[in-house]
């Protein structure tokens, strides 16, 4: 095997396969990527047989054939490689070593049988649809904060993806048990009665990475326990989480009709300040309103006190709630407008925050005792 090929386009395939690759792994060549160099084309795999990562590359191929080179080490020296020289890589025979030269330098890395690389299997994916590159990374980016990591509660280490006939939307939900976030979008064609799944958190990071690329459409098709992501020269596949999500509708107050409405900026800014009196294990920060005027306060034994006090819309009864600083502040940071509307009932009930800039987005938290 033998190509040649811009280190730059290679450099960035490399970065998103060798982020597939797990560090640790008693199996030897899930440590490695794939290469395939034919037809004027290099054909890049990784996997860590839970999610596998293929992109086609354009390739200057003089002798076809396919090798595998430790995915990390490869990706370490191609990103300190001169970036103008062209890169070579050459292999004499399928096990032995991959020599790869750019300019001056010269590395020859141990391979193993290109043969051997384990086969991701795939089933037959019957919902398929199509999503807006701009529209996919706006559900990630407004749900994924919110997923959990947890041994135990497995099913909530993703983000679960379902349709709502009643409404005609997709929506996406994430929950870590303390939080929740929801956002939709119009049902994409060829998705209707799609079954409910869990996506997993690493492969959600992955195609976030792989969305700000480029503008091209994302092609997702699915099954009940597989799903493929295509973008462009962009495949990948991925096992989904066997779990079932819980009924988050049941934590969504109905009755909260205490709206108290705030600049988000000014407000995140109080918070972020006050907060700094918190302990680590705690968070916690109490916020008081009462007519026009919302009031944030922390008192600890051990560091003192801070209290603030801004302007806000509030024309209902006075109410006390806690709530985590660290929450309340990720939340705000994904709104998209100017203001964080607050649904409020009492002390003990979950608050509902909204998006007066995007009403697809919703958002729920949990309060503590502060």
């Amino acid at each position: 095997m033998k190509f040649k090929i811009d280190r730059a386009i290679f450099l960035k395939a490399l970065g998103h396969a060798q982020s597939v690759v797990e560090r640790r792994t008693t199996v030897p060549i899930l440590s490695h990527i794939l290469l395939q160099a034919k037809d004027g084309q290099l054909i890049l795999t990784a996997t860590d047989l839970d999610l596998s990562y293929t992109q086609d590359l354009t390739a200057e191929v003089s002798i076809p054939g396919k090798t595998t080179i430790p995915a990390h080490m490869l990706y370490d020296i191609v990103r300190k490689l001169p970036a103008k020289e062209p890169l070579e890589i050459s292999a004499s025979n399928p096990e032995g070593h991959v020599l790869i030269s750019c300019g001056r330098s010269e590395f020859s890395l141990p391979a193993l049988n290109g043969e051997e690389f384990p086969v991701f299997q795939t089933e037959a994916l019957p919902f398929t649809f199509t999503i807006g590159s701009k529209e996919l990374s706006h559900l990630i980016d407004a749900t994924r904060f919110a997923m959990a990591t947890e041994e135990t509660r497995y099913y909530l280490n993703g983000l679960y993806w379902h349709t709502c006939p009643e409404s005609g939307k997709l929506r996406i939900v994430a929950t870590d048990g303390h939080r929740l976030s929801r956002s939709e979008i119009d049902l994409p064609e060829g998705a209707q009665g799609m079954p409910g799944v869990i996506i997993s958190r690493k492969t959600i990071s992955e195609m976030r990475k792989i969305i700000d690329e480029t503008e091209q459409p994302i092609i997702i098709s699915l099954s009940e326990s597989q799903m493929r992501f295509t973008q462009g020269s962009v495949v990948m596949i991925s096992r989904l989480i066997d779990g079932t999500f819980p009924d988050y509708q049941r934590v969504i107050p109905e009755h909260n009709d205490r709206s108290l409405i705030v600049d988000a900026k000014t407000f995140a800014e109080a918070v972020d300040r006050v907060a700094i009196l918190t302990n680590e294990r705690s968070r916690g920060v109490k916020m008081s309103v009462s007519n026009n005027a919302l009031t944030l306060s922390v008192t600890t034994s051990e560091s003192g006190s801070a209290r603030e006090e801004l302007n806000a819309q509030y024309n209902h009864e006075s109410v006390e709630i806690g709530f985590n600083a660290r929450y309340v502040i990720d939340i705000n940071g994904h709104l998209t407008g100017p203001e964080i509307e607050f649904l409020l009932s009492d002390a003990s009930a979950p608050v509902i925050i909204r998006d007066l800039g995007n009403t697809n987005n919703l958002f729920v938290l949990m309060p503590m005792r502060v």
